[in-house]
């Protein structure tokens, strides 16, 4: 087969090879440009800028800049600026509140490219330069301030260290975000011990306070409640009497007899539960008692000292 049969493949071939290589020449030419998203790119010349690129897409600097733009590639530079949010933390910010404690500060930030030829132009170093403000600012904010203060008052403060760092930043082409203080802590490890002691301390004295208390509430519920009880007792006890004498006296005024023959048996069965001791003498029977000083069974006046009794006298019985 001769070789001119291969030529249409050869041809497609070396066509495919040649495409990628003849648009990175004309891309390094500076005929197009391919801007991808949160970046934008900075043409110089001779030294100075000429324009900026900073919408996605594909892009003909010559319609943009002007036959100038296809000298770049030999006699200027083209800087491709990252526009994405950007976020940093500074750890371990040495500050002294107003009692002459040692903290630890950690602060978190964002920061965002707006103008990116003061960006590359303004200042050598911007990223250092605003890492170097944040923590200048965030120290001179916190320092002598109450240790309350400083611990409570996170939210406020980083609003005050941003307004105080944002005006600088955006004469260096970037934008200040975001910025928020994260940590406040305790460099003195004995410090911290104490202070962990004097919490633990308060928590005992707060929950004896507690417990204390709790019992004296019970306390007085148990007195609320025995007095209510004893009340209620004391009104039912009360009850009976009244109940009582309610009916006596319905008693008294239907049938008198009654009420007396009762009354003589309350009164007997109060004697008989008394254990008194009781001498039983014949009804008609004439008997003299006589007052003595001797006990029962001894002579009546032989001043034995023993208690009071009543005496009989035979002769009552003679006759």
């Amino acid at each position: 087969m001769p070789l001119s049969a291969f030529s249409p493949l050869i041809a497609f071939l070396f066509g495919l090879a040649a495409i990628p290589v003849l648009l990175g020449l004309a891309r390094h030419l500076g005929l197009y440009a391919i801007v991808r998203e949160r970046e934008s790119q900075v043409f110089t010349l001779f030294g100075k800028v000429i324009g900026t690129l900073d919408e996605p897409g594909l892009r003909f600097p010559i319609l943009y800049f002007g036959p100038k733009a296809l000298l770049v590639a030999f006699f200027g530079k083209r800087d491709l600026v990252n526009t994405a949010l950007r976020q940093y933390y500074l750890r371990d910010l040495m500050v002294n509140s107003e009692e002459g404690t040692p903290m630890g500060v950690g602060i978190w930030y964002e920061m965002q490219v707006c103008d990116p030829v003061a960006y590359l132009f303004t200042n050598a170093n911007p990223e250092g330069s605003l890492q170097a403000n944040v923590a200048s600012s965030t120290i001179s904010t916190l320092s002598n301030l109450e240790m309350d203060k400083m611990l409570e008052d996170r939210h406020q403060l980083s609003r005050k260290v941003r307004a105080t760092v944002s005006p600088l930043s955006e004469k260096w082409g970037y934008k200040l975000g975001s910025v928020y203080i994260r940590k406040v802590a305790f460099t003195d490890r004995q410090m911290v011990d104490n202070i962990t002691e004097k919490v633990v301390k308060r928590l005992i004295q707060v929950t004896s306070a507690m417990k204390q208390d709790g019992e004296n509430r019970v306390g007085l519920i148990k007195s609320e409640t025995a007095y209510k009880v004893s009340q209620k007792m004391a009104e039912a006890a009360a009850t009976r009497p009244r109940v009582v004498g309610e009916a006596l006296n319905a008693i008294a005024r239907e049938d008198p007899e009654t009420l007396a023959a009762l009354m003589e048996v309350m009164e007997t069965e109060q004697l008989i539960a008394s254990d008194a001791e009781v001498d039983v003498l014949p009804r008609e029977a004439p008997v003299l008692i006589s007052l003595g000083t001797a006990s029962r069974g001894g002579a009546a006046g032989d001043g034995s000292g023993g208690p009071s009794t009543l005496a009989l006298d035979p002769r009552a019985f003679s006759s």
